[in-house]
């Protein structure tokens, strides 16, 4: 295992890869430094002098500048560095990179479904229109599980507290992430059960939802029957013959739409599992399939690189709106924009958000920018997308969903055990995490600085993939978890 590793040629930190000790000599290319004090894992050595006010370098670009004069063997850390990053900028679009070479392509068992996606799961979806109605979605899971089998797979309700007593685009955004859910291809068969009084009522809903197969989504309204949980089963029973109607075949895997993100972040999550996330996607895309990046606000300080590798003019601009966007959305609420790695991010060795953002899209692999996505819209071009939507782990994770991601990937340090509407694939930067928290961890690139390269890795994940989208559970579904998280923008009446 190696001691440490200096990302980028123009470095002036390294990163440690266990702890070391102060007084140890660290032999990193021409230099040999000498620690003056401890360093954790995942933490940051100085390798060069750094002046007071002059730039932290780490991968090639700067994280922040020194808030005093730091020396060769010190450890740098939010005590001694501070960001560099301003409120709104002004970019100009310099492309970058290229498109990647078409590869041989690859399979999974999925489930076609008659609008020609493609699902990797078979299930029940009971989504509640307003929170009003959640104990009695809950309550009809539990009956209804006795209905799997067959191709069957499970049945699953969706709580939320929103529906009602909204305003504006918060309530907009509620009716379009309810009814992208109801689209979504890893539901078999579809109940959209509502209360009757409530502001996203059944009738108002189905206007969002548009057409659709009146044998996989059916409609309840509580207040108009007298009683709700034998209507409701009747109608799950009727879901259940139809969707146990579909099996797994033979798909290609350009028919996947993988989402991308991150949580609970330490120093080695942008050293390992984010780049091995970055070469999985970059696999996907050359074999046709999609994948979508999220997190706008842990794009902030690394957001040039993205544009710059948008296809076309206009995604360029189009991604300096989603940034800008985001930015206003903090300040409009008298937030700081740039106040965003978590106090088990900076326990993890992540100290500005320049140093969170640039790690955190490494996810986003080499690929250009085919398309850039509102919250709530649902993916349409092939490639590597961008997604609106904040950084939070369960609203950022069904966004992903309700746009169309199959499985979600989320890498961690620290470790989590929450789900999201869709299989989520739990990627420990770190063997300690990966061991400690079997449960939870479906995928180890904390290998990466033992015994496996990025490449090696990155094939292994994407095998892992295909199986989970042929059917393997991953822990979170084990345990039976199923989240749902919308992104409340607005007042409550």
């Amino acid at each position: 295992m190696q001691d440490f590793i200096k990302i980028n040629q123009e470095d002036n930190v390294a990163v440690a890869l266990r702890p070391i000790a102060k007084g140890e000599t660290l032999n990193i290319q021409e230099l040999s430094v000498t620690t003056l004090e401890e360093i954790p894992q995942g933490h940051k050595v100085a390798i060069k002098p750094i002046k007071n006010g002059e730039s932290v370098i780490k991968y090639g670009f700067r994280i922040g500048n020194a808030k005093e004069d730091i020396a060769p063997g010190q450890w740098i850390h939010v005590h001694n560095v501070k960001t560099a990053l301003g409120d709104l900028l002004t970019y100009g679009y310099e492309p970058t990179g290229a498109e990647l070479k078409e590869t041989e392509h690859a399979y999974f068992d999925g489930f076609c479904r008659i609008d020609g996606k493609a699902g990797v799961r078979n299930e029940l979806w009971i989504i509640p229109t307003v929170g009003c109605v959640n104990s009695i979605a809950q309550a009809l899971e539990k009956e209804a599980k006795k209905l799997i089998g067959g191709s069957l797979e499970d049945v699953v309700s969706f709580p939320h507290p929103y529906g009602c007593s909204q305003m504006g685009d918060d309530q907009e955004h509620t009716r379009t992430v309810l009814a992208d859910m109801v689209h979504h291809p890893n539901a078999g068969g579809v109940l959209v059960l509502g209360l009757g009084c409530e502001n996203s009522n059944i009738p108002v809903l189905k206007e969002y939802i548009g057409e659709y197969d009146e044998q996989r989504v059916k409609f309840l309204q509580c207040q108009d029957v007298e009683d709700e949980m034998g209507a409701a089963m009747k109608l799950l029973e009727e879901l259940a013959q139809y969707a146990k109607g579909f099996k797994r075949e033979k798909i290609d895997a350009s028919q996947l739409v993988i989402g991308m993100k991150c949580g609970g972040s330490d120093g080695l999550s942008g050293i390992t599992a984010n780049p091995v996330v970055g070469a999985f996607s970059d696999i996907l895309i050359s074999k046709g399939g999609t994948t979508i990046l999220t997190e706008v606000p842990e794009m902030f300080g690394a957001e040039t690189i993205l544009m710059n590798r948008c296809q076309t003019p206009e995604l360029f601009h189009e991604t300096v709106d989603l940034i800008n966007n985001f930015k206003n959305y903090f300040t409009s609420h008298n937030q700081t924009i740039y106040e965003n790695p978590s106090p088990g991010n900076k326990k993890g060795g992540i100290s500005t958000l320049e140093d969170k953002s640039l790690g955190c899209t490494q996810k986003s692999g080499s690929a250009p920018v085919k398309g850039v996505l509102s919250y709530g819209e649902k993916v349409k071009t092939k490639g590597l997308n961008l997604l609106s939507a904040p950084g939070n782990d369960l609203v950022a994770s069904t966004a992903l969903a309700v746009s169309g991601a199959q499985i979600i990937l989320f890498t961690t340090g620290r470790g989590t055990p929450f789900a999201s509407p869709v299989p989520t694939v739990k990627i420990s930067s770190n063997s300690s995490l990966a061991g400690k928290k079997n449960n939870w961890i479906d995928f180890n690139a904390g290998r990466m600085v033992e015994d496996k390269s990025k490449e090696e890795l990155a094939q292994e994940l994407f095998e892992y993939v295909l199986s989970v989208a042929s059917g393997k559970k991953v822990k979170a579904e084990e345990a039976g978890f199923h989240d749902m998280a919308i992104f409340k923008q607005g007042v409550t009446l």
